[in-house]
C-alpha cells in the first residue's frame, strides 16, 4: 500500500481532524522508517502503518485511541542496529574481563599488569582458545561475532548450536589440541549464547518429577554422549558455564539464577560444573512489564482481556504456569518487539493471529486476534 493512503486510512480508522492527523502522520513517518517497517514478519506489501491500521479496526471506535497510545509510548522496539551492538560488545564487554580475570587468580597479579607480562599475554591466548562459543537460535548471531573478533576468535570455537553429534565435538577437539600443540587439552569454558530471556525456563527448569528440562540439560546430555562415544574428556575438571543473552528482563535475570542455585545436584549428575553464571548484555528495568496498579497500563489490560481468544493457550504455554496467555507465556506482560520476531512473554494483542469464534449456545463469541507484528510459532 501506498505510504500516503496507509495514513490517509488510519486517519479514517482513528477519526482524527485535520490538525491531529497532521502531527500524528509525523510521529508515525518517523517512527516507521527508523524502526518499525524493519521488523521481519510483515507480510508481503505490509508495513508498519498498514499492520497497524488492520490492527486497530478490531477494537472498538473508543478503545482505538487506547490501543493506539499504547504503541506510541509504552512499546519497546529492539532492532537490529540495537542488536549488533550488543553481539559486537560481547567479546569485549563479558569474555574479556573474565579471561583477564582468570589469568590474573591463575598468575596472582593484578589485571591491569597482565598485558605488560609475556606470559600473562601467552596464558591469555590460550584461555582464549579454549572457550567455545555455542549459540542456542538463530538469534545468537554467532556468524557476526566471529566477524566482530576476527584474530581472536577462530572458525573452529564458534558454533551455532549446542546439540552437537559426535565428530563435532571430536573436530572441536581436534582442532583445539592441534592449536595447543597439546594432545591431552581441552576446553575450558563455553557461553551458551541466546538473543532474549523473558522468564529462563525455556533454557532451564525442573518438572513436576524433579526432572531437568530445557537447553542447557541438553547441552549436557550433548557432551555426555560424545565424551562416551569418543572415549575423549571434551571439557576439563574445572570448566566454567556461563549463560549469556544480549536481553533480559529483571524477570529471567533473576529467576534463572535461583533455578540453577536450587539444582546444582541435578546439574552436577548431568556432568556440569556446580555453578552455572548468567550474564546479559542489556537488562530491561523491573517496571518495564504491564501493571494493573498502573492506571496507564489499565485501560489496555483490560483490551487484553476483551480480545482474548483461549486457544493460543496450548501445552507449550502451559510451561510458563499461567492458566491462560492473556499476558503472554510466564504472565510476563511486555510491551517488547525483536525486529526478526516477538516473543510469546510480550502481550498476545500485539503479536497472536486466530480465527476466533461465534456464539454457541451458551458460550459467547471468541473474538478473532489481529496481530499488530505477526509471530513465528515454534509449537504448534
Amino acid at each position: 500500500m501506498n505510504p500516503d493512503l496507509g495514513l490517509r486510512v488510519l486517519g479514517s480508522v482513528m477519526a482524527w481532524d485535520d490538525d491531529k492527523a497532521h502531527v500524528e502522520f509525523q510521529r508515525l513517518r518517523l517512527m516507521a522508517a527508523l524502526k518499525y517497517d524493519g521488523y521481519r514478519d510483515f507480510e508481503a506489501g505490509v508495513r508498519f502503518i498498514e499492520s497497524l491500521a488492520s490492527w486497530l479496526q478490531q477494537f472498538g471506535l473508543g478503545q482505538r485511541e487506547v490501543a493506539y497510545e499504547f504503541v506510541m509510548n509504552r512499546l519497546v522496539y529492539i532492532g537490529p542496529s540495537e542488536m549488533e551492538k550488543l553481539v559486537s560488545q560481547f567479546y569485549s564487554n563479558v569474555v574479556h574481563p573474565e579471561i583477564l580475570s582468570a589469568v590474573a587468580d591463575e598468575m596472582g597479579v593484578p589485571r591491569y599488569a597482565l598485558l605488560s607480562n609475556e606470559e600473562a599475554r601467552q596464558r591469555i591466548a590460550r584461555l582464549r582458545r579454549r572457550t567455545l562459543f555455542l549459540g542456542l537460535s538463530d538469534g545468537a548471531r554467532v556468524d557476526y561475532i566471529r566477524h566482530q573478533n576476527v584474530g581472536l576468535i577462530s572458525n573452529e570455537q564458534v558454533v551455532g548450536s549446542t546439540q552437537l553429534d559426535s565428530a563435532k565435538w571430536a573436530d572441536l577437539l581436534d582442532e583445539l589440541q592441534k592449536w595447543l600443540d597439546d594432545g591431552e587439552a581441552t576446553f575450558r569454558a563455553v557461553y551458551l549464547i541466546d538473543d532474549f530471556a523473558a522468564t529462563g525456563t525455556s533454557f532451564f527448569r525442573l518438572d513436576e518429577t524433579g526432572k531437568a528440562k530445557g537447553k542447557l540439560y541438553k547441552f549436557a546430555a550433548s557432551v555426555r554422549n560424545a565424551q562416551t562415544t569418543l572415549s575423549r574428556r571434551v571439557f576439563g575438571d574445572d570448566y566454567e558455564v556461563f549463560i549469556h543473552h544480549y536481553v533480559g528482563t529483571a524477570k529471567a535475570c533473576k529467576e534463572l539464577a535461583q533455578r540453577l542455585r536450587g539444582a546444582q545436584q541435578v546439574l552436577t549428575e548431568a556432568g556440569l560444573p556446580p555453578k552455572v553464571r548468567t550474564t546479559y548484555g542489556l537488562l530491561l528495568p523491573d517496571w518495564l512489564p504491564l501493571n494493573a496498579d498502573n492506571p496507564e497500563d489499565r485501560a489496555f489490560l483490560d483490551l487484553a482481556d476483551q480480545y482474548y481468544d483461549h486457544s493460543i493457550h496450548t501445552k507449550h504455554t502451559e510451561v510458563g504456569g499461567t492458566q491462560d496467555m492473556k499476558l503472554g507465556y510466564g504472565g510476563c506482560a511486555l510491551p517488547v518487539i525483536l525486529d526478526h520476531n516477538t516473543p510469546n512473554n510480550s502481550m498476545p494483542l500485539l503479536w497472536a493471529e486466530t480465527v476466533g469464534a461465534p456464539e454457541d449456545g451458551e458460550n459467547p463469541p471468541v473474538p478473532a486476534m489481529r496481530p499488530l507484528f505477526r509471530r513465528r510459532q515454534r509449537h504448534e
